[in-house]
């Protein structure tokens, strides 16, 4: 069991500490109908993130293991694989990061956050979490490294609930936050929010590196 916390932490982290969720939340947490939206992005937060986990736990769970070390090539190589991917998605960010004093480029969608209502900010916090490429990568590795663990079901419930806490975190917590004190929550949500758009291409481009070679190392240690 804390080998695959292990093993799933870095990548669940890696979930949470992405800033484009959490400056859409932050958005909406600024936004007139602050409390519905950002209830419902946090609700499909956390339906994205679950059903992207599951799934992937649940197709690593069919890779043939009648021999204990079957396996092991097999998820092996899936890591290495999405390793390779989160590798070349980090360069991507970091040719793309801003330079000088250049104002960071921000998807178009967010310009619509003001408008929003409840079901379309739920529907938009389910695409970031299951459909983004970086989060989808991500769960798959989180799922892989559950499934292939060849635990008890008891077990694998367990990580998945760790993993989905995790990668929730950060959205959830400034929202649970907004909810308890709004009135104290807005300067520090403004200044936080300025932060991660300034910094979001260098922070995701340095995570997943990170979790890239990380990945790669543990699909190479497989064999």
């Amino acid at each position: 069991m804390g080998s695959i916390i292990g093993e799933i932490l870095p990548l669940a982290l890696g979930v949470a500490i992405s800033p484009i969720p959490i400056i859409a939340a932050i958005l909406m947490l600024l936004s007139p109908k602050a409390r519905g939206t950002s209830v419902g992005f946090l609700i499909g937060w956390v339906v994205g993130i679950t059903v992207a986990v599951v799934v992937f736990t649940l197709l690593a769970s069919i890779i043939p293991a009648s021999d204990p070390d079957a396996s092991k090539p097999i998820a092996g190589w899936i890591k290495i694989i999405l390793g390779a991917l989160l590798l070349l998605l980090a360069a991507r960010q970091f040719r793309g990061r801003p330079t000088g004093d250049a104002e960071p480029a921000l998807p178009k969608w967010m310009s619509a956050i003001d408008t929003m209502n409840v079901q379309r900010a739920l529907v938009l916090g389910f695409l970031l979490s299951a459909v983004n490429p970086k989060n989808l990568l991500m769960a798959a590795g989180g799922g892989v490294a559950i499934g292939g663990a060849g635990a008890s079901v008891g077990a694998e419930v367990i990580a998945i609930v760790v993993f989905i806490v995790i990668a929730a975190s950060s959205v959830a917590v400034p929202v649970i936050a907004y909810l308890v004190a709004a009135d104290r929550m807005a300067a520090p949500l403004q200044s936080l929010r300025g932060w991660l758009v300034h910094n979001n291409t260098t922070v995701m481009a340095i995570l997943l590196l990170v979790i890239g070679v990380v990945m790669v190392g543990k699909g190479i240690g497989s064999f």
